[in-house]
């Protein structure tokens, strides 16, 4: 028994055990279940109690690369080129501003503080990344929607490529400065377009494989293409010494625009990401290392609050100046906070390039990932609540029920037997209104058509309250009657908010139970009803959804059984 090790199957069985416990814990105190994963596979990790051998852990990088590709490939099926037009006009000046503050203001700062300029310059280039799977699976993790849900998927995918970009011109010229420059400039510039060159083909090839693929397979054969092909380009990349990131976010944006079949492919993809995201963050927390974070020092926790400042002040700036939404300025840069992978592998690269100039910046990248991979999904939740782009209910989970309340399920089950919707009636009083209330501004009355489809094309309902000065709804648009006169020139051109508007009488208070809501969902067609204050001038505060009040439903039915 001495000679006993665990077996790297094992290692993998104790860390999805581990993550069931985690996920207990992030129900008992309100956490993203990303940050307890995150906080379990550090707990269990070679730098505080050891329970995986670090070999192990080095054995597990195949498996972190492709739960990444498949996150990155997710996330680049959201951008259909006209989606891409629509958010690149209002999210390109937030995304400059937040990348050149940020490099900016980690460079200054660890210069003034005696750092020297290659190493300020590396660690301001390798600030602007965002860890694409922290921050995109923390959205997924709570179904948000709305401006800044959308504004973050956008800067985080331009971040990730800025970042490789800045990265590779700076390095070239700090050895050409430094006379260490082994070849010429033309070369180095060549060697980086053709990398990225050949990142792009592999990516649009992807794509477009799949695309074809899924249109002449069957559905059940679609899982076995996805995977071959992401582990083969996943292998091209590692083997051709390519930005892999650049490769899958780009066979996603494929994917996006020459398949019509793009969100039952993501769908497919569902049945995987699930496992992986646990397994990404387990064996993700067991690399974060809690010493690198204390022997960083006071050079690491000045990293973290430039880098930090430099994204928020960035987006907070640029929202200002070009009058964006409060919920934009306020909350779309703490979106932003999370830093892992890319960051990681270059500082690896650099310190494998130059020992001298890299170590530096590799240390204090290890130390201040523990951070901000434990705070960044933290700052999305808060964010995510304060916009109102996630509903409160789905943002809280509820914990095992207490002995009594065991005994009062028993009751429920019994009288379900007996009444088919008695079940769902004492679900649904146990959620209020409030919980499941996504905030909206509404259409002002006054508002003319454009206005009218640009408040649409952000929206996922199809039904949209209009309001007056005073913020009381005055009807709802509904998108049939919006379909009617879309295409008539002469109409649009006259036509109002309040013209499009009917009168309806379905309203819900905050203080509602969500039985209510089901009650007057199952004698509507609409997909949303509006949420006013009760007293005057009862004002708009939001709007329920169907499918919210059904994911509220089913969420609940599951934890009675």
């Amino acid at each position: 028994m001495s000679d006993f090790h665990l077996h790297v199957t094992s290692t993998l069985g104790l860390l999805l055990g581990v993550c069931l416990a985690a996920g207990v814990f992030a129900d008992v105190f309100h956490l993203p279940k990303v940050t307890a994963y995150l906080l379990v596979g550090l707990l269990v990790g070679p730098s505080v109690l050891d329970w995986i051998p670090e070999d192990h852990v080095d054995g597990f990088e195949p498996v972190l690369e492709f739960a990444m590709a498949i996150v990155l490939f997710n996330l680049g099926c959201e951008f259909t080129f006209s989606k891409v037009r629509r958010i690149a006009a209002h999210c390109l000046a937030l995304s400059a501003a937040e990348i050149l503050l940020t490099c900016g203001l980690v460079t200054l700062g660890l210069k003034l503080f005696g750092y020297g300029s290659g190493t300020a310059i590396l660690l301001g280039c390798l600030a602007v990344a965002t860890a694409p799977a922290t921050t995109i699976l923390v959205l997924k993790e709570f179904r948000s929607e709305g401006p800044v849900t959308e504004s973050t998927g956008f800067l985080v995918a331009v971040n990730n490529f800025a970042c490789i970009v800045l990265f590779e011109f700076a390095f070239l010229l700090i050895h050409l400065f430094q006379g260490k420059l082994d070849v010429t400039i033309a070369g180095e510039l060549q060697w980086l377009f053709s990398n990225l060159g050949t990142a792009f083909a592999l990516g649009i090839a992807g794509g477009l494989i799949i695309s074809y693929g899924c249109g002449l397979l069957k559905f059940s054969r679609w899982l076995v293409l996805l995977m071959a092909t992401t582990t083969f380009l996943l292998g091209a990349c590692e083997s051709l010494h390519l930005p892999y990131m650049v490769t899958f976010l780009v066979m996603g944006v494929t994917v996006a625009n020459t398949s019509d079949m793009k969100n039952k492919i993501v769908g497919e993809l569902d049945h995987l990401s699930g496992l992986l995201a646990v397994v990404f963050f387990a064996v993700h927390g067991t690399h974060l290392d809690a010493n690198a974070f204390i022997a960083a020092g006071g050079i690491g926790a000045l990293y973290i609050v430039l880098r930090m400042a430099g994204k928020w002040l960035g987006v907070y700036g640029a929202a200002r100046l070009t009058r964006q939404p409060l919920e934009v300025r306020h909350w779309l840069g703490t979106c932003l906070f999370a830093q892992a992978g890319a960051a990681i592998a270059l500082s690896t690269i650099a310190a494998n390039r130059d020992p001298e100039l890299g170590k530096p910046i590799q240390d204090i990248i290890l130390g201040s990932v523990v951070v901000f991979e434990i705070i960044g999904p933290l700052f999305i939740r808060k964010s995510l609540l304060r916009t109102g782009e996630v509903p409160l209910a789905q943002a809280i989970s509820h914990t095992n029920r207490t002995p009594l309340e065991q005994v009062r399920a028993v009751v429920d089950r019994f009288r379900a037997a007996i009444h088919q919707d008695a079940a769902e009636r004492t679900v649904a009083n146990k959620v209020k209104v409030s919980d499941l209330l996504r905030k909206t501004n509404g259409i002002h009355q006054s508002a003319n058509f454009e206005e009218v489809i640009s408040h649409i094309e952000h929206s996922h309902d199809n039904t949209y309250p209009v309001v007056d000065e005073r913020q009381r709804v005055v009807g709802v648009i509904r998108y049939p009657l919006l379909s009617n006169v879309m295409f008539d020139e002469n109409a649009t051109t006259l036509i109002r908010a309040e013209d499009l508007a009917s009168e309806t009488d379905s309203f819900l208070y905050p203080d509602e139970p969500a039985q209510r809501a089901f009650e007057l969902f199952e004698a509507e067609t609409d997909d949303c009803i509006p949420v006013v204050a009760r007293t005057e001038p009862h004002e708009l505060a939001g709007v329920v959804r169907r499918s919210d009040i059904m994911h509220a439903l089913i969420t609940q039915r599951r934890k009675t059984k």
